[in-house]
């Protein structure tokens, strides 16, 4: 049964206005789509928005399960039916563990590779709220910082590539975007994966959605404002480093004692500065606390006199064989 027009009306406006928001330079871009209730309901709003010629479909086939052509497939004929471009990228993992996470890596290197092939500027994922909630509470488990906990983004670069990656609906909430589906009359594709235990996500899932006094919404909500002051952090961090002192081939840090946070972010800048490796956050830190203790340490190549103020930083000398 369709939905009164006003409801798919409605939808369409808000996903404009969160389309315009994120993506205003209005290239043609990439959507993934799995064949899932989010990604084919994230289709059905791009094909009302976006003008015929914006945008094109992707869907990876893992090959982790026998249906998963059959879904291509049908994402495949969906596309063909409203005159959108479509190709399948099909991918193959060896077993083995952290298959989740191989598999992500995997599926984003096949999107980007897609993506620059047919010259589109950006990749679109359905990414929602919801996933917004659960990457907050995986992220909590493991005691990650600032950064960490801001979750994703509507708007960041593609993992591992060049392009631009944009999450046009993390404003909203899973159970929306399949009554939407549902109510346009189209099924989505059931993955058995999603019901997994063995995944951490899965159990999150499951936990946020068995206490009722828990919100996701208001999780979600928390992570942009997490991202909000890690942004912030950011821009003060940009300014200061605009103003490194030392003579050539030297960085000196502010004279003044700044607050640790902050100055983690300054030496961020101090290794790329001088050409070294972005280093682990642990490793930055405990470089970070030598310094502070009065020590000369070394990090990705970079040379830390912390025994006076400003704390001074060239390249090391290369280590001498023999």
């Amino acid at each position: 049964m369709s939905p009164p027009q006003l409801a798919w009306d409605a939808a369409v406006a808000a996903f404009a206005a969160d389309w315009g928001r994120i993506f205003p330079e209005g290239t043609p871009v990439g959507l993934a789509v799995s064949g899932g209730p989010d990604s084919l309901a994230l289709l059905l709003l791009a094909h009302a928005v976006l003008p015929a010629q914006g945008f094109a479909v992707a869907t990876v086939d893992h090959g982790l399960r026998a249906e998963s052509a059959g879904e291509a497939a049908m994402v495949a004929h969906l596309c063909a039916e409203r005159g959108i471009a479509h190709d399948t990228l099909r991918i193959s993992l060896a077993p083995g563990s952290a298959i989740q996470e191989r598999a992500r890596a995997a599926r984003y290197r096949a999107l980007e590779d897609w993506r620059v092939g047919r010259g589109l500027t950006a990749l679109v994922t359905a990414h929602h709220a919801d996933d917004q909630a659960e990457t907050l509470v995986m992220r909590l488990n493991r005691g990650a910082g600032l950064r960490g906990l801001a979750a994703m983004r509507a708007r960041v670069p593609v993992p591992g590539g060049e392009g631009v990656l944009l999450r046009p609906l993390l404003g909203w909430a899973r159970a929306d975007l399949a009554a939407l589906l549902g109510d346009r009359g189209i099924a989505a594709v059931d993955d058995p994966s999603n019901r997994d235990v063995r995944f951490e996500r899965v159990r999150v899932r499951m936990g946020l959605g068995g206490a009722d006094w828990i919100d996701p919404a208001g999780l979600a909500q928390a992570a942009d404002h997490l991202a909000e002051a890690d942004a912030a952090l950011e821009w003060v961090a940009d300014r200061l480093a605009a103003g490194f002192g030392g003579d050539e081939g030297e960085i000196a840090l502010p004279d003044e004692v700044l607050p640790r946070t902050l100055t983690l972010r300054l030496l961020e800048r101090v290794i790329a500065r001088l050409g070294g490796k972005t280093p682990r956050g642990r490793d930055l830190a405990r470089w970070h606390d030598r310094l502070a203790q009065g020590e000369v340490a070394t990090l990705a190549g970079i040379r830390g006199d912390g025994r006076t103020r400003p704390w001074r930083f060239t390249r090391a000398p290369p280590h001498r064989a023999g």
